[in-house]
């Protein structure tokens, strides 16, 4: 039974109803059959509504949901050539937040723009051609970049600034180093300057894994405790911004990194969230050492929260980009080098024999998945000699044709011009492991977030998080449809203080999904050569996600853009309000 009629008073025609569905309203409340009216890009009511309007989607069978909020994406750069984040905005993302790792590109100072497009060609795996020829690079300050978009966007953006962004902006070439008295104000300054434009907050990284273009640490792992303090208590100063960061990359943490985040919390009086906790039954004690980064901020009254993923990533890696490889022991300094000193060295017996030793030596996460030569997936090649290795382990191919298989691994990328697309199996399919997730997700000291969509293009595939945990997740029985509803909208909504999203309630922005219960889920994985200057990218469609609107309008409709821009550009104080570090403690999972 739908709710008691809404009556709407002397109201005009709606703009739009949507029917007979059933509404999960973000909350975690149960699902309830109810209409939804919509009328100037907010919901007017939720019940049963009796009123004319001048559209009706028929819901009948559907799940009528808030649209999902991605706190953790890189579409910086390619939402200025692609304004509805696809394929994002297909599995029912309707807001999107870029600027993070401290990788933003904006404010951009003068020579600046080669630097940033060669570095997030690098360390965030976007095509260097599709960067030079799609973005202009023609802005200075983050209120010029956030201009750009308004009125252009199928779906709502907002930007974190970066904090490699800033030091480079500040120091130039000659950032490799603790900043100066004076540099250090005048990065405080462009930071309170962008935020108050806009900027959501401020990202920074400490990450061994993240590299420039020219193969060296990104310029916030330069950064010292009382740089990094100094441009959190920046951050506190303007409402409605927050924190996120990425430690320095380890199985465990160590008490100064917990004591760095809460201080940096503390400073800005605001929640910071880290990226990204693996969860799976090998890692499983590794995970809950690291959680423990929540329990020690909120005994001094800050606030630190785990972004976790509720998929078993692939991961894609080549010898051209080196990402992810250039992080074991040995491996570093080769992806430095110019491609034909690569090729040097990768047919070199000695580096060959250390690159080895580096993975096989060395226990990490990505070592444990490495290793096993064997296991891994040659997934693309590019040349004839090479093109009948294709779907097939190394494993398989040592066996038939004899020799080892790193051998294999190494011989193949040569012959391929280093291109060669190799997969790492994912781990942690096991249903132990599914369990051990549930739990994290559930958890308030995480929360479902990492996607990274709009980077590693031709790498990672968790852009289909939202899909996938609204259709296989909670059909196998991990997560009630209400809890993975809530997990994907409100909770993100609210720990970055983003007003009026998140929920489908009255007054409260129309940003919906509608979908089939029954068959939603992420569609095949494929490459698509649709970028400009002619880049591929991994792509998925998503299967049972019917309607996506922003502000009460369709952005995909049957699965495709209907191409509208309805978007908004989230702004800091005006699009979000102030989250405190000890409030969000107490009402977050709540």
């Amino acid at each position: 039974m739908l709710d008691e009629a809404v009556t709407l008073g002397a109201m005009s025609d709606l703009d739009l109803v949507v029917r007979g569905g059933l509404v999960v309203d973000g909350t975690g409340a149960e699902p309830r059959p109810a209409d939804v009216a919509i009328d100037g890009g907010r919901v007017v009511a939720v019940g049963e509504v009796t009123e004319d309007s001048r559209r009706e989607i028929d819901a009948d069978g559907l799940v009528v949901a808030p649209g999902v909020v991605d706190v953790h994406t890189h579409f910086d750069a390619q939402l200025f050539w692609d304004a509805a984040a696809t394929p994002s905005c297909l599995h029912g993302i309707t807001t999107v937040i870029g600027g993070n790792c401290g990788f933003s590109i904006a404010p951009l100072g003068n020579g600046q723009a080669g630097y940033l497009a060669q570095m997030l060609a690098r360390v965030e795996g976007m095509p260097l051609a599709t960067l030079e020829q799609a973005v202009p690079w023609d802005w200075s300050s983050f209120a010029d970049y956030l201009a750009r978009f308004d009125g252009r966007l199928a779906v709502n953006a907002g930007f974190l600034v970066g904090h490699t962004t800033l030091r480079r902006a500040v120091m130039g070439a000659d950032d490799e180093r603790v900043a100066t008295d004076a540099e250090l104000d005048e990065m405080a300054t462009l930071l309170g300057r962008s935020l108050a434009e806009g900027g959501l907050g401020f990202s920074s990284s400490l990450a061994n894994t993240h590299n420039d273009g020219d193969g060296r640490p990104v310029s916030s792992r330069y950064s010292t405790r009382d740089e990094l303090l100094r441009l959190a208590t920046v951050t506190g100063e303007h409402a409605g911004t927050t924190l996120e960061f990425i430690p320095s990359v380890a199985t465990r943490f160590s008490d100064d990194d917990m004591d760095l985040m809460t201080a940096m919390s503390l400073a800005a009086d605001r929640p910071l969230n880290w990226n990204l906790l693996n969860v799976n039954s090998l890692l499983w004690d590794a995970a809950q050492q690291r959680l423990t980064a929540g329990d020690f901020a909120a005994e001094r009254g800050g606030r630190v929260v785990a972004l976790t993923m509720p998929v078993s990533s692939t991961l894609r890696v080549n010898f051209v980009t080196g990402f992810v490889l250039d992080a074991f022991e040995g491996w570093t300094d080769l992806f430095a080098l110019p491609l034909d000193e690569r090729r040097r060295e990768l047919a070199d017996p000695a580096r060959r024999a250390q690159m080895r030793s580096g993975v096989e030596t060395v226990d990490t996460t990505l070592t444990r998945r490495m290793r096993n030569w064997s296991s891994l997936v040659v997934e693309q090649t590019y040349s004839d000699a090479t093109r009948r290795y294709e779907g097939r382990t190394l494993g398989d191919i040592a066996a038939v044709e004899g020799g080892d298989a790193f051998e294999h691994l190494l011989d193949i990328a040569l012959a391929d011009d280093l291109r060669t697309v190799i997969v790492i199996p994912p781990i942690g399919n096991d249903p132990e492991s599914w369990q051990m997730r549930a739990s994290v997700w559930r958890d308030p000291r995480a929360l479902i977030g990492g996607s990274d969509s709009g980077a590693h293009l031709d790498m990672i595939d968790t852009f289909v998080y939202a899909t996938s945990l609204l259709g296989p997740v909670v059909r196998d029985g991990y997560f009630t449809l209400a809890e993975a509803v809530r997990s994907l909208t409100d909770l993100p909504a609210r720990l970055y203080g983003v007003t009026d999203r998140g929920r489908v309630a009255e007054g409260w922005l129309a940003d919906l999904v509608v979908f089939d219960p029954a068959t939603i889920g992420p569609g095949p994985m494929e490459m698509r050569a649709d970028l400009p200057a002619g880049a591929s990218r991994l792509y998925a469609d998503a299967h049972g996600v019917e309607h996506v609107l922003v502000n009460g309008v369709e952005i995909v409709a049957g699965g495709r853009l209907t191409g509208a821009t309805p978007g908004t550009v989230l702004r800091s104080g005006r699009d979000t309000e102030t989250v405190h570090a000890g409030a969000a403690a107490a009402t977050l999972h709540a």
